[in-house]
């Protein structure tokens, strides 16, 4: 079993590059519906990975430090990772009023990515 800071690191950069080839592909498979539909899928999937993204860097980027400061990063760098994906998605839907469901679908085919690749981890 490895702890140590340099496998989280490698183990948060192989999320998000999973993530990020998950978006790619769940947006070629909705290039068929047209182009706003695979835009929608492949941006709501980035937004995962960058936050996910976002997340690593408030963990792991600093020194080690204490117990407290660890999660005191962690929950900070959640509170950021969700933020980016909720305003992100919101202004997918909103603001460039691209397809609802091709979104959803990447966002979550994203999302699930965290669970395949930390629960092949164990």
């Amino acid at each position: 079993m490895d702890n140590s800071l340099a496998a989280g690191r490698r183990l948060a950069l192989q999320v998000v590059l999973a993530q990020a080839a998950v978006a790619v592909i769940a947006g070629l498979a909705f290039l068929v519906q047209g182009v706003q539909a695979a835009v929608a899928a492949l941006a709501a999937g980035l937004l995962v990975a960058a936050g996910n993204g976002l997340l690593a860097l408030r963990v792991f980027a600093p020194a080690l430090a204490g117990p407290g400061a660890m999660l005191a990063r962690f929950a900070f760098g959640t509170l950021l990772k969700w933020i980016v994906v909720i305003v992100g998605f919101y202004l997918i839907l909103a603001y460039c009023r691209l397809p609802a469901l091709p979104a959803l679908i990447g966002l979550v085919a994203a999302l699930l990515v965290n669970l395949a690749v930390l629960g092949f981890k164990r």
